[in-house]
């Protein structure tokens, strides 16, 4: 199992103002991170796409080129790209230069968004939230497949036996599909047979088993084989010394900057008791110890039926970069060898 960790490339750490550092310090505590994470052996790192002051990942394939250059041997990943607001062409070329940076590193998970201030940003509507990403992955689909493209849709112009360039270094780049929860989302990406990357950001993780069951089936009426149809995990997480220590350090930060957003969404407060639930063993929250955490992951892939990557949201509770930087020590030296051992 890989095991790696996903970014939202917070703007400032710290939930309050005397806390706060400038975007210049918290880009440089970023990539110090991403080397941080390579060298202490995690498989991955994923760059979120975000559009508000609250994050600096609006551009992902440049933080990555950027840690391409100090990184060795991480997989450099999006988590996730908004391809309905954007173009796949220019996606594309992006990665692939990034491959070529990182000599066969590079990764997309693309997805529709569940942040949507990419779409009126770039001129799309929201009510073609679902054609727009149909037709757009389509399209990113064949251009990393063929040199050439012949191609019409209705949301870009056409083109007519045009090359795209320039190609990645991998023979195939690697696209996984990122999904929450809507039923048509997990059957797209079997029937494609593409990886699939689930985030899971409450509740309990088993009850996405019938979706997951969805993916794979989708997927085997469509001729894949089953190794050919990776199911990766994407959930908040932190890991400390020991779980009460982690539980200490992870539930101020997460229960204000949780309750803050949920404010902008419509959501109650968060409360302790809601907390203790998702930090229990069939709860989405993968906070404790390490040898508490691996066996927790342990159990979500066994619920899921196998998953072959899962990685840790961890910049969404306020942590400092110390904390982070021990936290991914502990996920190299502790977790991961549990995981691959297992």
């Amino acid at each position: 199992m890989e095991i790696g960790i996903d970014s939202f490339a917070s703007a400032m750490f710290g939930t309050n103002e005397s806390n706060a550092i400038s975007s210049v310090d918290a880009m440089s505590q970023l990539l110090d991170r991403i080397e941080h994470a390579d060298q202490v052996g995690l498989d991955v790192y994923g760059i979120g796409e975000h559009h508000k002051k609250e994050f600096l990942d609006s551009a992902t394939a440049v933080i990555l080129s950027a840690a391409a250059a100090r990184t060795r041997n991480i997989r450099l990943a999006s988590a996730v790209t908004v391809l309905s607001a954007a173009d796949p062409v220019r996606v594309f070329q992006s990665f692939a230069t990034l491959d070529l940076i990182s000599r066969g590193r590079a990764e997309l998970v693309v997805g529709r968004g569940s942040s949507v201030e990419a779409f009126p940003l770039f001129g799309f509507s929201l009510n073609d939230y679902d054609q727009l990403f149909t037709e757009k992955l389509d399209l990113l689909l064949k251009i990393r497949d063929t040199e050439f493209i012949t191609w019409s849709g209705k949301f870009r112009p056409a083109l007519n036996n045009q090359p795209v360039y320039p190609r990645p270094f991998q023979e195939k780049l690697p696209v996984w599909l990122g999904v929450g929860g809507t039923p048509e989302s997990f059957a797209r990406a079997g029937a494609l047979g593409l990886p699939l990357m689930v985030a899971v950001i409450g509740g309990e993780t088993y009850r996405f088993r019938p979706l997951v069951d969805i993916y794979r089936e989708a997927g085997r009426r469509a001729g894949y084989k089953p190794e050919e149809l990776k199911v990766g995990l994407h959930s908040p997480g932190y890991v400390g010394k020991s779980t009460k220590e982690a539980i200490a350090e992870y539930y101020p930060g997460y229960a204000e900057i949780w309750t803050k957003l949920g404010r902008q969404r419509g959501w109650p407060p968060v409360t302790r008791q809601q907390f203790d639930m998702q930090v229990a063993p069939k709860g989405v929250l993968m906070v404790g110890g390490p040898e508490q955490v691996a066996e927790k992951i342990l159990a979500h892939s066994e619920s899921l039926g196998g998953i072959s990557r899962v990685t840790f949201q961890m910049d969404n509770a306020g942590l400092t970069h110390e904390q982070l930087m021990q936290s991914m020590e502990l996920i190299g030296s502790k977790v991961a060898p549990i995981l691959k051992n297992a």
